[in-house]
């Protein structure tokens, strides 16, 4: 499950176990990325809280798919396989196409980004390639370019925070050997109508 001592959802209290609540899952499964942190519970109230407004808030403007599939990418960058996968189903599920969702994890496997979206979508994914593995390298002619593709200021400041969310979360995971076992594989915060609504399913 993780590397480090985690206290599962049985043996909490207090404002762990009311953490735990929050966030759980169907049959009270909590991810096991968020385990993690359960020995300082502040610090996955702080993850939980970066996490659903980066990524499922409801004034957000690009399509959530398209937000998981950035994450998605990251992950596959990182190579954080806890999170390649989690997302890949995640966004699989808003998709709502298998097919595709098959064909959008080639393209990033395969490097080929242009084999499963189109020219905007490939910007912004080289905006992420450059931000998860040269961020020093960046520059305002970076940022141009995804204006010139078609997104507006808030649309990259989106881009921008769920990429750098995910290089987070990757670290999390990679850094304490955080695994899937026991997980239910794909569920998220998905009312994005209520941002303080954390559950998963």
């Amino acid at each position: 499950m993780t590397w480090i001592t985690i206290i599962p959802f049985e043996k909490a209290t207090g404002s762990l176990k009311r953490l735990y609540d929050r966030i759980k899952g169907p049959d009270n499964n909590v991810d096991n990325i968020m385990l993690a942190h359960s020995l300082r519970p502040h610090t996955m109230e702080g993850h939980m809280t970066i996490y659903k407004y980066v990524l499922h808030h409801p004034r957000n403007e690009l399509p959530k798919w398209y937000l998981e599939a950035i994450g998605v990418y990251v992950s596959q960058l990182n190579r954080c396989a806890y999170c390649f996968e989690h997302h890949l189903a995640g966004m699989a599920r808003l998709l709502d196409d298998e097919k595709r969702a098959a064909a959008i994890r080639v393209a990033f496997e395969e490097g080929n980004l242009s084999a499963s979206f189109n020219e905007k979508e490939v910007a912004g994914l080289e905006y992420t390639a450059r931000l998860t593995q040269a961020p020093s390298e960046l520059a305002e002619s970076d940022i141009e370019r995804l204006r010139t593709a078609g997104f507006d200021d808030g649309e990259i400041l989106e881009i921008n925070q769920v990429a750098a969310y995910f290089s987070y979360a990757n670290r999390t995971v990679l850094g304490l050997g955080v695994n899937t076992e026991g997980d239910d594989v794909g569920l998220s915060p998905g009312d994005s109508e209520n941002p303080d609504n954390w559950s998963h399913a």
